[in-house]
């Protein structure tokens, strides 16, 4: 009963770096673990994958031989491999057993996530074959400080978690530099619990006064609060501590923690070691420096809280204006 994770993420996010540093970290637990490269297009990694799906295909050779474009080839690509999952198949098959964990680096289409059936057909053969597998789904940390980006990669997540339909971890990933793109509007616990959408809505239709768009923006947040399914673990993959606390969420989700008592097998330990989020999310936008108290927190360790008392009165004033819906015209 191998277990494992599906890599996913748009790019940019920084998959293939997760994939190497969640390696090293793994093994140095004493966990066998292999890379298996599912990006057609990825064919210069820091790791060494055990499994590379440039033996089967390449996305050049695909656009060559059918004169389509990257987005066209890269699907191509995953239904051509969805086809053959004998030849996957076999090469994992000297790995599949419970000595080996498993990292899957998949592509970063978005298509291949939200409307293409290729990467959940390949992860529900896996499962089949009794694959204990759990989605990490990684999105750049600099989105959080725009709200009509943050609200993008809420229905990415969204939409992807659907698509796939399996144990999913959403991941804010570079947080340390997260500091380096700007203020936030709200702490950081906001953007990684998913709080009141209409807070965020304020601000999105401040920039955005148009009413039509108003309506949509509206229409968005309702959908992503509705399934109240999104929420984000952080990671800076240079950081042991937030590769760990990353980890302990991912064990539980592919229930790792739930195997058998073997070397390298610590989480079963710390199964009862429960994570409060909202203190990891408080303990990182102190560790990397982002906003605290209404502020960046400088080099000196002083907080710039200039923005702190607008911040808390908005907070304490702002009232949610229903949104009446506009009579139908009447017919002449």
């Amino acid at each position: 009963m191998p277990f494992g994770q599906v890599v996913v993420g748009p790019p940019g996010s920084g998959k293939t770096t997760y994939c190497h540093g969640m390696q090293q970290f793994l093994n140095a637990l004493g966990r066998k673990t292999i890379v298996v490269n599912l990006d057609p297009a990825n064919g210069n990694t820091p790791y060494s994958s055990a499994v590379n799906i440039e033996d089967l295909i390449t996305l050049q050779d695909a656009m060559e031989e059918y004169q389509l474009g990257p987005n066209g080839g890269m699907v191509y690509c995953m239904e051509y491999l969805e086809k053959n999952m004998g030849w996957l198949g076999e090469k994992l098959k000297p790995f599949a057993d419970d000595e080996y964990y498993f990292i899957f680096d998949c592509p970063g289409q978005v298509e291949l996530y939200t409307h293409n059936e290729s990467i959940r057909t390949i992860v529900r053969r896996l499962e089949k074959q009794d694959y204990r597998l759990a989605c990490v789904h990684l999105v750049d940390a600099s989105y959080c400080t725009e709200a009509a980006k943050f609200i993008s990669v809420l229905l990415l997540s969204l939409t992807t978690m659907s698509m796939l339909e399996m144990p999913h971890v959403n991941v804010l990933a570079k947080i340390d530099l997260l500091g380096q793109f700007g203020q936030l509007d709200f702490n950081l616990e906001y953007y990684t619990s998913v709080m009141d959408l209409d807070y965020l809505l304020y601000h999105l239709n401040e920039r955005e006064p148009s009413a039509r768009f108003g309506d949509l923006n509206r229409a968005i947040c309702g959908l992503i609060e509705d399934f109240s399914l999104v929420g984000f673990s952080t990671l800076c993959v240079s950081d042991k501590h937030s590769v760990a606390m990353l980890l302990k969420e991912i064990d539980k989700a592919n229930g790792y923690i739930f195997g058998a008592l073997t070397e390298g097998n610590e989480s079963i330990l710390l199964a009862a070691d429960s994570t409060d989020a909202l203190a990891e999310a408080r303990d990182a936008q102190e560790r990397y420096g982002i906003l605290k108290d209404g502020g960046i927190i400088a080099d000196d360790g002083k907080t710039d809280g200039a923005r702190a008392p607008q911040l808390c009165a908005m907070m304490d004033t702002l009232k949610i204006v229903e949104h009446k819906e506009m009579a139908p015209a009447s017919s002449k």
